[in-house]
């Protein structure tokens, strides 16, 4: 890290009409067809209530139960998520969790709950969506895994009912009308069947991924929505700051499948700041189902994602680089279900970024710091590592931080530390800012690199409730994209 460079937000706060290519589409509060991209309350047709995670929980293997149903409520909102072969994932808005039959049980009767989202390849999360001969605007819900149906057990009407499955059968307890929240309304639910707006093959509307963003009109009030086709764009790609609410939608089986990716480093004469692939700078971006990649490899500062918009959400996306992966300038950015790897301060920069049930990897043997961060003085919240998952390839060589600037602020919050880490000094210092004087902190992690000396201050139970991703990401228009 080059300690003299000057550097120089799910869905939008409010709803925003939804554009797929250039069409305007407009969300209705009725009873829908499900896409990819489309946040949902699922209904019962025997019930009317909708499907819940009980006590609001965030964590694995919370039970779903039926209660009544509120549009408002995050815990009762499911997100579709498309992956190959028409299916979807169903992760929740509040925990981003996904709907996940237990250990793949056949047996009927089983009992649902929520558990952490692979990448399309967890046959247990994985649901297809028929539409019901019976019963006009409702749907049945069938797992991959199992080839059983979601239902309201029995077809009570009692709040707190389990949800399970059942052999499938075209009837009202198995019946669920898909209750439109927010996000896309129309276009691909897969990456079949439907001409995407991003083709490399010509199949598409556009060749590359910047052309699809250059036919976005300047100072646009609408989300426009730009699906990709699987494949590899080697491209230089810029979400102008005049350009806001656009979607990167990749339709591949998983991120892997559709990877933007160039090499520009500092040692080319871009700078640091200039050296990304993927330039970020419109309000309420979104990017999904993809990866964002800079292979110039080691030796140079090489950024994959310059992340310089506010209430931007990037979900199931794969950042990849080396020294300098992902620059978080000053604004809100919420990670969540991804995957970041690289080898020295590779999360870096002055921005709040909340990372969630997200995994982080320090690829090079000879480990290195994971952040360098450059929090302002002033400003109260930096990097949350929440509920995520650090692996490094060699043990006890990871730091899990250094200050950039001298009150960088980094909190590693209930996540899974693997031996990786240096247990004794997993913060170091950077040039003339030490880490004593930075804002670095943990709480309750677990895994063989976690523990507790004097180099590694833990927050307590009632400063920690000032530390939850919520508190950092809603500024003072209150966003909450959890």
């Amino acid at each position: 890290m080059n300690t003299r460079r000057t550097l120089a937000f799910a869905l939008a706060a409010a709803a925003v009409p939804v554009t797929v290519l250039t069409v305007a589409v407009w969300p209705s509060q009725a009873a829908t067809a499900p896409v990819g991209g489309g946040v949902y309350t699922l209904a019962s047709g025997a019930s009317g209530k909708c499907v819940d995670v009980v006590g609001a929980s965030l964590d694995n293997s919370a039970l779903l139960v039926q209660v009544a149903c509120d549009a408002t409520a995050t815990h009762m909102q499911w997100k579709a998520v498309a992956q190959a072969n028409s299916q979807f994932n169903l992760a929740n808005g509040n925990s981003g969790r996904c709907i996940d039959v237990p250990s793949a049980s056949t047996t009927p009767g089983t009992q649902l709950q929520q558990y952490g989202c692979g990448n399309g390849t967890k046959v247990n999360q994985l649901w297809t969506f028929t539409a019901s001969s019976a019963a006009s605007g409702k749907y049945l819900v069938k797992s991959v895994a199992t080839g059983l149906c979601i239902s309201d057990k029995d077809g009570s009407t009692a709040g707190n009912n389990p949800i399970v499955e059942e052999t499938c059968s075209d009837v009202s307890r198995m019946q669920f009308s898909f209750n439109y929240v927010t996000g896309a309304t129309s276009g691909p639910s897969t990456g079949t069947g439907t001409r995407p707006t991003v083709a490399a093959d010509g199949s598409g509307t556009y060749r590359t991924v910047q052309a699809a963003i250059d036919a976005v009109p300047a100072n646009n009030t609408s989300r426009r929505v730009i699906t990709i086709k699987a494949g590899t764009y080697r491209e230089i790609v810029t979400i102008p700051a005049n350009k806001p609410f656009i979607t990167l939608q990749g339709l591949g089986s998983g991120p892997s499948n559709t990877v933007i990716v160039n090499n520009h480093s500092s040692a080319g004469g871009y700078g640091t700041a200039g050296s990304a692939t993927v330039f970020i700078n419109g309000h309420d971006f979104i990017a999904q189902n993809l990866t964002m990649s800079n292979d110039y490899g080691e030796g140079s500062q090489a950024v994959a994602a310059s992340l310089n918009a506010d209430r931007a959400v990037y979900n199931n996306v794969r950042f990849l680089g080396n020294q300098d992966t992902m620059l978080v300038y000053h604004y809100r950015s919420y990670i969540v279900n991804s995957y970041v790897e690289g080898t020295v301060d590779f999360i870096f920069g002055g921005g709040t970024a909340v990372f969630s049930n997200s995994s982080i990897h320090e690829r090079r043997t000879s480990g290195g710091p994971i952040t360098a961060a450059n929090t302002d003085a002033g400003q109260t919240y930096g990097l949350l590592f929440y509920r995520c998952t650090i692996t490094g390839a060699v043990n006890n060589t990871t730091q899990l931080g250094r200050p950039w600037g001298a009150a960088g602020q980094v909190l590693y919050r209930e996540s899974s530390l693997s031996a990786t880490i240096r247990t004794s000094q997993p913060w170091i210092d950077m040039s003339a800012n030490s880490w004593k004087n930075a804002r670095f902190s943990e709480y309750r992690n677990t895994g063989a690199g976690a523990g507790t000396n004097s180099n590694r201050p833990q927050l307590s139970d009632a400063q920690a409730a000032n530390y939850t991703p919520q508190k950092y990401l809603a500024g003072t228009d209150g966003w909450n994209p959890l």
